[in-house]
């Protein structure tokens, strides 16, 4: 190893050095994760006693994977550059753009993963106030149940429905004002 960094300048030692420490660690982590044992690659999680839950963050910036995806497109842009660009501290500055660039990177990355956890689950109580179909008639004075179509996330659901006023027939439009044991209770919208 010593023959290596032997005759190197000191600037080019510290960007390889900087490229395998943060590549190996990035290697460790990647293994990490895809074995699960990483416990969470949105930077939420914290060492300490505390209720995260209510977090409305899908990124923190300051987290050490986003600073070993720093210090590896440092690094390594360092490493690749070094005969390009003669001067050291133009060449720093590229190398900490482009570190910047690989945090940004991650971040967008990150973003697009916590969208695919989504919580699309439906919930009947997400359709109050929403409006519907009157499949089949719904009978007044909630004397029975007639059935009514309503869109919920882009999928439509047939559910049964009540009203406390006159009969509404099919084909009307109607409006949920409440929901009482799994049944919607509708007013029809003139």
């Amino acid at each position: 190893m010593n023959q290596f960094f032997e005759g190197m300048s000191p600037l080019l030692q510290g960007f390889w050095w900087i490229a395998i420490i943060a590549s190996a660690i990035f290697i460790v982590q990647t293994v990490m994760t895809f074995m699960g044992a990483d416990s969470g690659a949105d930077g939420i999680n914290a060492d300490f006693d505390g209720n995260l839950d209510d977090v409305d963050a899908p990124f923190q910036m300051f987290t050490f994977r986003n600073l070993v995806n720093f210090l590896l497109g440092f690094g390594w842009t360092g490493v690749t550059f070094y005969d390009s660009i003669s001067s050291g501290l133009g060449l720093v500055l590229l190398a900490t753009g482009v570190g910047v660039v690989f945090v940004a990177l991650f971040f967008l990355l990150i973003k697009q993963i916590l969208k695919l956890a989504e919580d699309n689950t439906f919930n009947i109580n997400s359709l109050i106030g929403h409006n519907g179909d009157v499949y089949l008639t719904v009978p007044g004075q909630l004397s029975g149940k007639g059935t009514v179509q309503i869109s919920s996330k882009g999928s439509v659901h047939e559910l049964p429905a009540m009203t406390r006023g006159e009969a509404i027939p099919t084909g009307s439009v109607v409006k949920v004002e409440s929901i009482k044991e799994k049944i919607l209770i509708v007013n029809k919208i003139s």
